[in-house]
């Protein structure tokens, strides 16, 4: 079975958000490139605060944190939340989260009194995709697990963003080869041309953990269980303390620079369709 033989719908609606995919990406840049590389040169040694009290004295309330929440979103939640109550935090609930994420999700909203945004994916998009490939078809190809995260990440991404000029994310530069590269604020071109900010970029795990224990944040518990890094259930294992911190995660996946779910990566939705298609004919 290709992509090819997904119902007409199914395939329709795809194409409908790759369409508004392309027309966010018109979106006029809030600062220019030279603007941000002289804003990062003047931030690179500065705290995360202090990276983020520029930003939403910039942007707010057109910013946002993206959180999957995890060690990082929740740090960035507290420092947000006291520098402006009226933070905005959105999430993608893929629907395959694991329990723990929920509890702290729950146990967020009763610490900080935010209303969380939460997007779901399409559901026209969920059923079509189980209906061809399966409930678990992400275990069958890296194509297939693309499209997987494409449909259940990707899109409500684009949806999330369509309000802002700029979101928030916990990336680190040692976290992965994939971003070591990272810049503490970014012109985000995949989506539309957005400030990307990174506050954590310099920092370590261990600075990560100082912080939670010293401000009492709540954290998922899953952490105390050696799982570094969480994302969907079926898609997150634990890891033994000589392993790489995203070894957990699409573990049966074997190549370190494929451990992306496509949210931090210049790669659309249409090409992700494209390559599922001709990867499994």
């Amino acid at each position: 079975v290709t992509l090819k033989d997904t119902s007409k719908k199914h395939y329709r609606t795809l194409n409908t958000n790759i369409v508004k995919r392309k027309q966010m990406d018109q979106m006029e840049p809030l600062f220019s490139t030279e603007e941000i590389a002289a804003k990062n040169t003047v931030m690179e040694d500065k705290s995360p605060e202090e990276l983020l009290e520029w930003a939403m004295d910039k942007m707010h309330p057109r910013l946002a944190l993206s959180s999957s929440f995890g060690a990082e979103d929740v740090v960035l939640i507290d420092m947000m939340w006291r520098i402006n109550r009226s933070v905005r935090v959105f999430t993608l609930d893929t629907l395959r989260l694991p329990t723990e994420t929920y509890t702290v999700m729950d146990q967020i909203r009763a610490r900080y009194g935010i209303d969380l945004e939460t997007y779901y994916p399409d559901m026209d998009q969920v059923a079509g995709m189980v209906r061809e490939h399966g409930f678990n078809l992400f275990y069958k190809s890296e194509e297939f697990r693309n499209l997987c995260c494409g449909i259940r990440k990707m899109e409500p991404l684009d949806r999330a963003l369509g309000g802002l000029d700029g979101w928030v994310s916990g990336l680190r530069r040692d976290q992965a080869v994939t971003r070591v590269d990272i810049a503490k604020i970014e012109l985000d071109v995949a989506h539309g041309n957005r400030i990307k900010v990174n506050p954590l970029a310099t920092w370590t795990s261990d600075m990560v953990w100082d912080y939670i224990k010293k401000n009492n944040v709540p954290y998922n518990e899953l952490h105390d269980n050696n799982y570094p890094s969480i994302g969907c259930d079926p898609c997150t294992r634990a890891v033994s303390p000589e392993e790489d911190p995203r070894a957990g995660r699409w573990w049966w996946e074997l190549d370190p620079n494929a451990k992306e779910c496509g949210l931090h990566e210049i790669e659309s939705l249409d090409s992700i369709i494209a390559a599922a298609e001709s990867g499994n004919r």
